[in-house]
């Protein structure tokens, strides 16, 4: 035990089994291992260690990090956390010399450098991960720059787009989501190690230098707020949350658009399940879990921002409850994402699907554009479509079968080859605007999404 000097007896087990964190910190100890390495040679630069010492205490330090890489550390039932673990093994490897390792260190610092070290290396995966899947959407969009689709709004036809149109809107919520993840890599970036238990190290410690030799871009201004300070946990997991949100919406209407109903895509059989009942049966699970598994990465969100919102200043040992929300939550997308990647990389398209489901209804707008063309004020133009869309409706036609003189009797405002104006190439063609679904601005727009994926993983932050 790390402690235990000043009590008479041993914990009771019931209270050691729910005080111990190892269950879930052991796979903190590369970031141990690394924090303690490092600790040691400022120890050394501060004089309170000899070379000789400090180069024992690494090399005892590599040793224990070998046995974690091999799998044959060995944890001991007295172990209460990750950190106890390493420096006891540190002790059976290096002898007495380990008992100086922790000079001027609290598990208050410790801890708390460890977890940041490791959302830091978490921030880079997942940004690679989600990149991974934004190239998978870009490389599905781009044979598809023309092929028409129904655009939904209220889950309702609305205007035709393209499906590259459609794939690329979720390119665009990945990216800033590798910003987001970033930013957070940045924020976790600052050493709270020299902060102590709460009011900074007695020992001369160059913590500017120790943040180098760690990574870290600053050092924490004030030990108590060090300590205490989980706002890199709480924005992890709020990056983390709005990522399987995107995630969500991208798989429901996938889900829908494999549906016979629908009929658009087909998704592979490596990315698809069966019934134990039913033979027929081929169910998009990999996406339903994307969808379901959101709701667990806002539960975490929320269970940390409630943790942390009464909590008094320095350590508490209600912060134990940071790391189990924020390791799942990364897990959680580390097996998610290449799953999502790989399914839409496979995924078929059927064009005429798609096309079969254009109600010509949907150039209702492109009427009412026509008729402004023509010096009609847009709330006239979008009145008489309307009234338009509701003739052809009465007449059981589609808006483009009604006859010409059907609608010149609707209203004088109309002329006979206004229904021929309307095609749906040219309601694509229409909307060429930065960003619109013209084929020429979809293709403007994959290759700006081509080149934000070739950068993506380029920037990490300002560390």
């Amino acid at each position: 035990m790390l402690w235990g000097g000043r009590f008479a007896g041993s914990l009771d087990p019931a209270a050691h089994a729910l005080n111990r964190s190892l269950p879930f910190d052991r796979r903190l100890w590369a970031e141990d291992v690394a924090g303690s390495r490092a600790w040691a040679h400022a120890l050394a630069r501060a004089g309170v260690l000899t070379g000789d010492e400090a180069a024992a205490l690494d090399a005892g330090l590599q040793a224990v990090a070998d046995e974690f890489r091999c799998g044959a550390f060995a944890f001991a039932e007295a172990d209460e956390d990750i950190h106890s673990a390493v420096e006891r093994r540190l002790g059976e490897l290096t002898g007495p010399v380990a008992g100086k390792l922790h000079t001027g260190r609290s598990r208050n610092d410790q801890v708390a450098t460890d977890l940041r070290l490791w959302v830091m290396t978490a921030c880079d995966r997942l940004v690679d991960a989600t990149g991974q899947l934004a190239s998978a959407l870009v490389e599905a969009a781009a044979p598809h720059g023309a092929t028409l689709m129904p655009g939904f709004t209220h889950l309702q036809p609305a205007q035709p787009i393209t499906w590259a149109h459609w794939l690329l809107a979720h390119v665009w919520p990945l990216a800033r989501d590798r910003d987001r993840l970033n930013q957070v890599r940045a924020s976790a970036a600052v050493l709270p190690l020299g902060a102590a238990a709460l009011a900074g190290t007695a020992f001369g410690i160059d913590r500017a230098a120790l943040a180098a030799d760690l990574g870290f871009r600053a050092v924490t201004p004030n030990s108590l707020d060090a300590v205490a300070d989980r706002d890199f946990a709480a924005e992890f997991l709020f990056a983390a949350a709005l990522t399987g949100i995107h995630l969500s919406r991208l798989a429901e209407p996938l889900i829908l658009f494999a549906t016979p109903a629908f009929g658009f895509i087909a998704l592979d059989d490596r990315f698809s399940t069966g019934s134990s009942l039913m033979p027929q049966k081929k169910n998009p699970d990999p996406l339903e879990l994307a969808r379901g598994k959101a709701g667990r990465l806002i539960g975490h969100v929320t269970a940390l921002l409630a943790t942390l919102k009464g909590l008094p200043s320095a350590y508490d040992k209600d912060l134990q409850e940071d790391k189990e929300p924020v390791f799942d939550a990364f897990d959680t997308l580390d097996a998610l994402l290449p799953v999502l990647a790989g399914l839409v990389a496979t995924l078929r398209v059927d064009p005429a699907r798609m096309a079969a489901q254009l109600d010509p209804a949907m150039l209702a707008t492109d009427l009412a554009d026509h008729l402004v063309r023509r010096g009609i004020p847009f709330r006239r133009a979008h009145a008489l479509a309307g009234r338009a869309v509701r003739l052809a409706e009465d007449r059981g036609v589609a808006l483009t079968a009604l006859p010409a003189a059907d609608l010149v009797a609707l209203d004088a405002a109309f002329e006979p080859d206004d229904i021929a104006a309307l095609d749906w190439s040219a309601a694509l063609d229409a909307r060429s605007v930065e960003g619109g679904t013209a084929p020429a601005a979809v293709a403007r727009q994959l290759a700006a999404a081509r080149a934000a994926v070739t950068a993506w993983s380029v920037h990490r932050g300002p560390a």
